[in-house]
């Protein structure tokens, strides 16, 4: 999911690209090493993305984040000022 934050600038596919080639995960930015949150900046604007887990209703969290039968993963890309 894009907000309307982001998609309101122009290159949409280059940030969907950093997004998906994310790697500079840390101990202080990703502690738990789940790998479901990042930011970065991109031509003037701070880009967060992150994984939500839902339930296969999407209206509740999962009870179990780990099992992708009673999981919906929602990849939310939002500038830093939308949060």
């Amino acid at each position: 999911m894009l907000t309307s934050g982001v998609q309101d600038l122009d290159k949409q596919f280059d940030i969907l690209q950093k997004v998906r080639g994310f790697d500079q995960f840390t101990e202080d930015n990703d502690p738990y090493g789940e790998h479901d949150f990042g930011a970065f900046d991109f031509e003037g604007s701070r880009i967060f993305w992150k994984f939500d887990y839902y339930d296969r209703n999407t209206e509740w969290g999962s009870p179990d984040p780990s099992d992708p039968e009673q999981t919906t993963r929602v990849l939310t890309i939002f500038l830093a000022e939308e949060y």
